[in-house]
Formats: structure tokens, C-alpha cells, sequence
């Protein structure tokens, strides 16, 4: 979907423009042997980057669960999906995201090699095994034990469980909707589904610590992100926010989650739109639209990249802090443009064999 200019989804490419940089500069600090530069030279920035900025997934969580219930399930009472079009429906958003993944793994594998052979560093992934490439081709590195070979594909792998799980969801509103003998309306029982497994969610999958492998663990951000595209499509949004809030508010009673407190917010965000026209029309609209246009590419292949700058900048300044830092401003700086041509690329393949951002 096309977002420019669009004052009524502008917080759809604001939130991903901004979240992809936390995301990348979370993980340039986190990893590889010039992280620890910025530790002296950006102190504060760089303790905020590396303890909180993660948070900024929730973004993508909450986003992702807006943008998929406005193409699979636009209203509560619109399911038409049933469990025999649901493999149909999965394999095609797996397609959608994997010839992205693809490049990203072609560029972890090099980068990670180019690395071995010139710096030793601790975070560098070993050379894969055929097992391991075969579980990242087919998202199940987290499921069956395989070490991940770049930092965010884990993201792809559960972007493609929460898809999947909002389609047996839609399907079985449908089909609970059909078989129904009562009164019940057909958006009352996809909102009693939707929210029920929400609360399973946030009460019993998010609070397990191995639960991070699976989609339920995140269906409490992802299933606020459909509930705000539900009420911003029937233009209930005082009722929706209401609920919302009450949902939020139960989760954090029974455990405080700061990513919860900020997927609500997100969410409430997205609901209405706050400040679209004056954002629309700001002079950084055009950037944030260029950033959330190549935020999934940027999200995927920033890590290659560091890896690859890592490699140089230690060879040549390997007691250098401020090329260390250079590096790392350089390193984003080329992971923009390494996010941009594979952008352009991707686009101008045919549109069946297109990527698609996970959100």
C-alpha cells in the first residue's frame, strides 16, 4: 500500500520509518567489536539504544497487525476466509516475504565469511551447515534449534506465524458464524475470538520465557494493531479505544510489560491518525516515506553490512575508537542504501516475485 501523502495512515510510515532505525542502531551497538566505542563516545544514547530502543518491535508487531487485518479481515463481520483457503493464503504472504529473505541470507552468508577470514570476533556466525540454511529458507531456525545467521530473521519467521494465525482466526469466525443457531452477529463473534485469543495471549504465552519462538507470544501486540484497524474502518474509535485501553490495562495488571504499554500506545496511534495532515504535509514526510519504504529490506540487511564495515575498519584501525565510530555512522549509512537498491530491485522484478515488508 501506498502511504504518501495519505493523512489518514501517516503514522503507518512514520512508525516504520522510525522504528527500523531503532532497530538497526540497537543492533549496530549490540554487536560486532565497534559497539563498544559508542559506549565512550554517545554514553547515554548509546545505553538508551542498547537496553530500550528493542522495544521499537512493538511497532512493527502492532503495524504488521494493522496492515494484515485491512487486507485479510478489513471488519469484523467481513471474514469470508475458510480453512481450506488458508494454506492458499499462508504460502502466498510466504512467498511475498521470502525472495527478501533470500538476499538477506546470500549477504549474511558472504559477509560472515568475509569476516571469519579477517577479524575474530565472537558474534560472527560460523560458516552454516545445510541444515541450518535449509530451517532459515523455511522460517523454522528458532523452532528446530538452528543458530540464526544474521540478526532480524527472526522477525520474517514470526511475521509469517502471526499472518497465519490471523487467517485461521478469520476462518474460523467464518465458519463459527455460519454453524451459529443463535443471535450472536457475525462481528460479535470474530471480536469475542479475536479478543479471547488475545487474552491468552498476554496471560499465559508472553509471559513464557522460551514462548518467543511462536506467534502467540506476540498475537497481544499483533491482535491490538487489528483492533485498531477494525475501529478505524467502522469509525468506531471511542468504543475501540476504550476497549483497547481495558485490554492493555488487564495485561499490565497481571504483569508489567513495558512492550505491552507501548504496543497499546501504537496502536492507539494508528486508531486516530493524531496530527496526519500537519505530518503529511512536514517537510519530513518525504524522507519518513523513503525510510518506511526500504525499512524491511534496511531491517534485514543491516547486519551483512556491519559485518563487512567491521571487518575493514578492524583491519585498518583496529585501536582507533573514533574510526569505530566512523565505522558504525558508516555502517548505517551504507545499510540505507544497500536497503534502498535492494528496494528498487525487488520492485522492479515481476509483481509475482516481489518482496513485501513484513509490515
Amino acid at each position: 500500500m501506498n502511504n504518501n501523502h495519505d493523512a489518514t495512515q501517516v503514522w503507518v510510515s512514520w512508525g516504520k520509518a522510525l522504528a527500523s532505525q531503532l532497530i538497526v542502531w540497537h543492533h549496530l551497538l549490540i554487536y560486532g567489536p565497534l559497539a563498544p566505542a559508542a559506549d565512550v563516545a554517545w554514553p547515554d544514547l548509546a545505553d538508551f539504544l542498547q537496553q530500550d530502543a528493542r522495544l521499537a518491535v512493538q511497532v512493527f508487531l502492532v503495524i504488521g497487525g494493522y496492515l494484515a487485518a485491512r487486507s485479510l479481515w478489513p471488519t469484523p463481520g467481513s471474514a469470508r476466509l475458510t480453512l481450506h483457503d488458508w494454506p492458499a493464503r499462508t504460502l502466498a504472504r510466504y512467498r511475498r516475504l521470502l525472495p527478501m529473505l533470500l538476499l538477506a541470507l546470500l549477504a549474511a552468508v558472504l559477509a560472515a565469511a568475509f569476516a571469519r577470514s579477517g577479524m575474530s570476533d565472537p558474534d560472527t556466525p560460523a560458516a552454516p551447515t545445510w541444515p541450518q540454511l535449509l530451517a532459515h529458507l523455511l522460517m523454522l531456525q528458532d523452532i528446530v534449534d538452528q543458530p540464526a545467521l544474521s540478526a532480524g530473521i527472526w522477525y520474517v519467521a514470526i511475521d509469517l506465524q502471526l499472518f497465519g494465525l490471523l487467517a485461521a482466526l478469520a476462518a474460523l469466525a467464518h465458519g463459527s458464524t455460519r454453524r451459529a443457531q443463535t443471535g450472536t452477529t457475525p462481528a460479535a463473534i470474530a471480536v469475542l475470538l479475536l479478543v479471547g485469543t488475545k487474552l491468552a495471549s498476554v496471560a499465559w504465552f508472553n509471559l513464557e520465557d522460551d514462548g518467543d519462538m511462536w506467534a502467540p507470544y506476540f498475537f497481544g501486540a499483533y491482535g491490538l494493531g487489528v483492533l485498531a484497524a477494525w475501529g478505524a474502518r467502522s469509525g468506531q474509535r471511542a468504543g475501540t479505544t476504550a476497549l483497547l485501553a481495558s485490554l492493555v490495562l488487564l495485561a499490565l495488571l497481571l504483569e508489567w510489560r513495558s512492550r505491552l504499554a507501548l504496543a497499546g500506545l501504537v496502536a492507539v496511534l494508528l486508531l486516530w491518525q493524531p496530527w496526519g495532515a500537519e505530518l503529511a504535509r512536514s517537510r519530513l514526510d518525504a524522507l519518513m516515506q523513503w525510510l518506511a519504504r526500504i525499512s524491511y529490506a534496511v531491517f534485514l540487511l543491516h547486519y551483512p553490512v556491519s559485518l563487512a564495515v567491521s571487518t575493514v575498519v578492524m583491519w585498518a584501525a583496529p585501536s582507533t575508537p573514533a574510526a569505530h565510530v566512523a565505522g558504525l555512522v558508516l555502517t548505517w549509512l551504507l545499510s540505507l542504501a544497500a536497503g534502498w537498491l535492494a528496494t528498487r530491485w525487488l520492485e522492479a522484478r515481476p509483481a509475482g516475485m516481489r518482496g513485501a515488508a513484513p509490515a
